[in-house]
């Protein structure tokens, strides 16, 4: 995470001048050498005389009218950027800007308007915002060069050599889970573990430990069994009340729960437990004369191996967070220590504090006006096209798209942008190419650069950009309009959709997925398609489309309080499938595709591959209702880095051999599959889950939010033997990890139990065995896993 360069490259400082207008004060450390009245008009924008405090976001190595060209070189660039790289370009530098209008009736005009900036190479610009609020204070009071030097250094000062740095996978499964314990295994690995009386800890019957504490994990007693242990508490060997398998522990029912060293933490723990602390301590006798595997109740617990400690604990180490989406460090200035959460599942597509729900909730308003001509590439549903779908279209397709907010705070207008961007790329998850044509906050100065950039994607608050007509789709923030220019066709002529997806008989079948990542979903749009079915207009509207659904659900969603991550992992999957769509499209329309695996069914005992679809109508339907954005987003520069990401992803991905997205959507939507198809698929991710990488790409695929490892456990109740002992293996695998841990506790009871009675047998079966006690094999009875003895008609 540290990388390379300072956190800080420059400070800037801006003035109004009445009789000279924005003036660039200092840079320190040194001047920029680029357009220096460019600088102060954007960090002064149009209108921050009317509001006492503003924030602006403007980018530099964007384009060749604002790249830098300093007289000393930097400190070597991060090599790690996207936006550095391919093409050679410097890398981006993104700048955080605060002005503020002090009135003061002794100067003229009756104010004083000042601006600071710091340009830095992270995109989490928003860790600055305590700091700066203190330097612009500070240079308020004693106006010298001093202010921006003592920035500069508490900045670069910033310690975050501790923070783990996170792979693509490693960041989609820490966005998407709320468990604030998620990876903490990498937190502990520069730092000793404690001594082993500060591990043992006894809690009360009341005293269950917060989720908010996290599991503490060294990566010294993950490589410790409870074996190893010279006196062990209790044996690592299964027994009648319990199992022992990987390092975890489950107690089914005895009156104790082990958390040994290899993994800290027992699979009968529920997600807002800390180390298994919330696993039945005393066991209760359920109507039946059993135990009972409950999670409410608590009693005291004995910690065999490595050190879990909490809040509470007094050795709690330093740098470890409370929430592990974030990396706990500080900035000093002035007497001041500024706590710092830095966000380590940041993509570089995502710059700020953008907001989702917010650019959702300000264009879905019932009075929300829809003008101009219809286009293919952005009306995909004709007149009943969303505004939020209209605009996903333009920024795909390689419009040019101008926010307007006038008498709005500039920052506020940035913010939608940078929402805008997220959006287009999948929350930086999926695509790229957005930021580097973005300008969050634009103005007069230097507009005709920005303006001639193609595909831009733009935040003004002067009106007289709407008419100046240099634009494609323009949003309005302050009415909600939405406007398509009259001009559009002229700049973007309509194509037609190649032939090859007029024919109604798909050349061959196409099995599989769902369009907005719910299975009812696609069984509405299957049942629904039979009665309209004669409909060809290129403009078809339909209230029910797939993207009308898929923008209502997200509204529900926010109307029921689902927070900020819910919707951006949405718009993740919406994004992936487009992507998924698309390679299917080129399949049909040009015979070969560069955007994913070529589409197969499972054939001869081999694996499927591609998007899948309920049944054929349903995919010729929705492939002829992208076919024009698909085929606007060919042409674009983000389509190019696709296909150059796919490449790299292909080549370096940890699951080799088949597509492995392909077969747990296959498990998760598809009713009815084969148990051939079943069986292949588990034994070929359970052949291919024998390293860390292995198991977090799979983990990737499952987020908590769409099932997690429901999927998967199903095939523990599978009536075939082989398909349920693959699936074990697979579990197995998954526990001699923290992160597999997590998600197997995320499991119900009904499951985990599964999970449970059938590792344990499996290990009784090796241990008798292994000590020649098994009995002959026409003495054994294996009942299936959705069978019970009663059931057959035994006792």
């Amino acid at each position: 995470m540290a990388g390379k360069g300072p956190h800080c490259s420059f400070v800037l400082l801006a003035e109004f001048d009445i009789d000279s207008g924005a003036q660039l004060t200092y840079q320190f450390p040194q001047p920029l050498g680029t357009d220096e009245g460019l600088l102060a008009n954007l960090m002064l924008p149009d209108g921050a005389e009317r509001h006492l405090e503003d924030w602006t976001i403007f980018f530099l190595n964007q384009k060749p009218f604002n790249t830098i060209a300093p007289v000393l070189a930097l400190e070597t660039e991060s090599s790690d950027n996207q936006s550095n790289g391919e093409d050679g370009h410097p890398e981006l530098l993104y700048v955080l800007n605060l002005v503020r209008t002090k009135h003061d009736k002794s100067v003229r005009r009756g104010a004083v308007v000042k601006a600071m900036a710091i340009c830095t190479r992270h995109p989490f610009i928003q860790i600055f915002k305590p700091v700066l609020l203190l330097a612009l204070d500070d240079y308020f009071a004693n106006p010298s060069q001093e202010c921006l030097a003592r920035l500069f250094d508490a900045i670069n000062s910033m310690n975050i050599s501790a923070a783990p740095a996170l792979t693509r996978y490693e960041k989609i499964i820490m966005r998407a889970s709320e468990r604030k314990d998620i990876f903490a295994e990498k937190f502990s690995t520069h730092i000793p573990p404690l001594p082993l009386k500060a591990a043992h800890k006894t809690t009360g019957s009341n005293g269950s430990h917060s989720s908010e504490d996290g599991v503490l994990i060294s990566a010294r007693a993950r490589s410790i069994t409870v074996a190893s242990d010279p006196n062990p508490t209790h044996p690592s060997s299964p027994s009648d009340s319990s199992f022992s398998l990987g390092g975890s522990a489950v107690w089914v029912n005895d009156d104790s729960v082990i958390i040994d060293g290899q993994v800290g933490v027992a699979i009968g723990a529920g997600p807002g437990s800390v180390g298994g602390a919330s696993v039945s301590g005393s066991s209760v006798l359920t109507s039946r004369g059993r135990h009972s595997t409950d999670t409410s109740s608590n009693s005291s617990h004995t910690y065999s191996g490595g050190a879990i400690p909490t809040s509470s604990d007094p050795h709690l180490r330093s740098g470890i967070s409370k929430d592990t989406h974030f990396f706990q460090t500080s900035i000093a200035y002035k007497g001041h220590t500024l706590p710092i959460k830095l966000p380590l599942a940041t993509f570089p597509e995502e710059v700020g504090e953008y907001s989702l729900i917010q650019l959702i909730q300000t264009f879905s308003t019932p009075l929300i006006a829809i003008s101009g001509p219809l286009h293919p590439h952005l009306h995909t549903n004709g007149t009943h096209t969303h505004p939020i779908i209209i605009l996903f279209n333009a920024l795909v397709t390689g419009k040019r798209i101008l926010f307007l907010g006038h008498n709005i705070p500039a920052g506020q207008v940035a913010n939608y942008v940078l929402s805008a961007c997220a959006l287009g790329s999948g929350c930086g998850a999926v695509l790229r190419g957005f930021i580097e044509r973005s300008f969050p906050y634009a103005g007069l100065a230097g507009g005709e650069d920005w303006v001639s950039t193609p595909a831009y994607i733009a935040g003004v608050t002067n009106p007289i950009f709407e008419t100046s007509g240099s634009w494609d789709l323009l949003m309005d923030i302050g009415t909600a309009r939405v406007v398509v220019h009259k001009d559009i066709h002229i700049s973007f002529p309509t194509t037609m959709a190649p032939p090859a997806l007029v024919n109604p008989m798909m050349p061959r079948p196409i099995k599989a997925e769902n369009s907005t990542g719910s299975e009812d979903d696609i069984q509405r749009i299957a049942t629904r398609d039979g009665k309209d079915g004669n409909q060809k207009s290129e403009f078809a509207a339909k209230q029910d489309s797939l993207d009308n659904m898929f923008i209502e659900d997200l509204i529900s969603a926010i109307t029921s309080h689902f927070g900020e991550t819910l919707v951006r992992m949405r718009f993740t999957e919406y994004v992936a499938r487009f992507v998924r769509l698309a390679s299917r499209y080129e399949e049909l329309a040009v015979g070969s595709t560069k955007l994913g695996c070529a589409s197969a069914p499972f054939l001869d005992g081999s694996l499927g591959s591609g998007i899948v679809f309920p049944d054929e109508a349903v995919a010729f339907k929705e492939l002829t209702a992208n076919a024009s954005r698909i085929e606007g987003w060919r042409r674009s520069k983000s389509y190019q880095y696709c296909v150059q990401d796919f490449k790299k992803h292909r080549a370096t991905a940890a699951i080799q051999g088949f597509d492995l997205s392909h077969q747990l959507l296959r498990l998760r939507l598809v009713k009815n599959l084969p148990d051939a198809e079943i069986e292949l698929i588990v034994r070929s991710i359970a052949d291919n889950l024998r390293s860390y990488e292995q198991i977090v790409e799979l983990l990737a695929f499952m987020p908590p939010h769409a099932g997690g490892l429901q999927p998967l456990s199903f095939c523990l109740f599978h009536h075939q033997e082989s398909i349920r002992e693959a699936t074990v293996d697979i579990f197995n695998e998954l526990r001699q990890n923290p992160v597999g841990v997590i998600f197997l506790q995320a499991l119900n009871h009904f499951q985990r139990y599964a999970y449970v009675r059938q590792a344990h047998a499996r290990e009784s079966r090796m241990k008798d065995l292994s000590h020649g006690l098994a009995p002959p094999p026409h003495l054994v009875s294996r009942t299936p896993s959705n069978r019970s003895e009663v059931s057959l008609g035994g006792m």
